[in-house]
């Protein structure tokens, strides 16, 4: 919170105020209303992976969509828009980021403009130079995927991945914040909960203290496959994103309430500058416009977008990328 206030200013508490009241109007009247501009983006670095993760449409290559990387030149026109009203700036999507050679000079470029910087990534690619990089960037969150305590179990999901190389990586980090004297990036274990790994919550919690991680946070996985839920799903209920109904089938334990506040305040540019509404719409089968084309500004408040957010507000059950979100469920 500390690390947010950093970067407040009047006119972004002000832009914040006029989102939450046309977002509160909006969700009791069962229209679109939206006032002031985003406060937080995600941006797609690139969207290829180094890993091949069994429930990740980059690591199982199903994405719709062309590769590719996000251009610095792209990056800089959007910050230089939107720079006054953005809180936040989250650099993933789909893909590694630190795939995208440009990732922490564009991540600097937006410390520079007070902006608060997040990403998150296998860690396969931190050695120790990119990391001293990472301390020096500004970045403010980094997120670290480690699934397992052990080789076996950690490779079980991130397949393709080295244990060691997280580890050390993590090392690394913790090293060039306390060398160069930095408080930033407030580095975060991130665990995602399977049945094959929950057994291992309690080391996963002992090794993230005797590394100095600042946070360790658990994600409820994301599956495609609920055919194979009962190998996959955690039985520990408050890790798990889904339950049985009636008839022994898996589903989402979301009920689709008729609002989403990421519509009014964030949304996610992909690499080749597509805006879509959220990070579930993983093969940006909703896109609003493209920021090569138009100003974001445009964007927020076209057509197509306007009907999108109304429907929200209607059926949002009946929107397909809504019937995975996870919205309220993670902890």
């Amino acid at each position: 919170m500390i690390n947010y206030f950093r970067y407040i200013t009047f006119y972004k508490i002000y832009n914040y105020f006029l989102l939450a009241i046309s977002y509160l109007l909006s969700t009791l009247l069962h229209k679109n209303i939206r006032w002031g501009e985003y406060a937080a983006l995600s941006i797609e670095p690139i969207n290829s992976c180094n890993l091949s993760c069994p429930e990740c449409p980059t690591g199982m290559a199903s994405l719709q969509r062309g590769k590719g990387k996000f251009p610095f030149d792209a990056f800089e026109k959007l910050i230089a828009e939107k720079k006054s009203s953005l809180i936040y700036l989250n650099f993933y999507f789909q893909g590694e980021p630190f795939l995208n050679k440009d990732l922490l000079q564009m991540v600097n470029v937006a410390h520079c403009n007070k902006i608060f910087t997040s990403t998150s990534t296998n860690a396969q690619l931190i050695n120790k130079e990119i990391a001293k990089e990472i301390v020096l960037s500004g970045l403010d969150r980094i997120l670290i995927s480690i699934d397992g305590t052990t080789q076996e179990v950690f490779e079980r999901y991130r397949v393709g991945g080295d244990l060691a190389k997280v580890l050390s990586a993590t090392k690394e980090i913790v090293y060039w914040k306390k060398k160069l004297k930095r408080n930033n990036p407030q580095l975060v274990f991130q665990f995602l909960v399977f049945r094959f790994n929950e057994h291992q919550i309690p080391e996963i919690k002992a090794m993230a203290k005797a590394m100095n991680v600042d946070k360790l946070s658990f994600k409820t996985a994301q599956l495609y496959h609920l055919e194979n839920a009962d190998e996959i799903v955690p039985t520990i209920d408050k890790y798990a994103r889904y339950k049985k109904d009636k008839d022994a089938r898996w589903k989402i334990k979301s009920n689709f309430p008729n609002r989403c506040w990421r519509m009014w305040h964030s949304a996610v540019i992909t690499q080749d500058l597509n805006l879509v509404p959220c990070c579930f719409d993983k093969d940006a089968e909703h896109i609003f416009g493209n920021i090569k084309q138009n100003t974001l500004s445009e964007i927020e408040q076209n057509t197509l977008y306007k009907n999108f957010r109304t429907q929200i507000t209607e059926n949002r059950a009946a929107i397909e990328i809504c019937r995975n979100c996870s919205e309220g469920l993670d902890l």
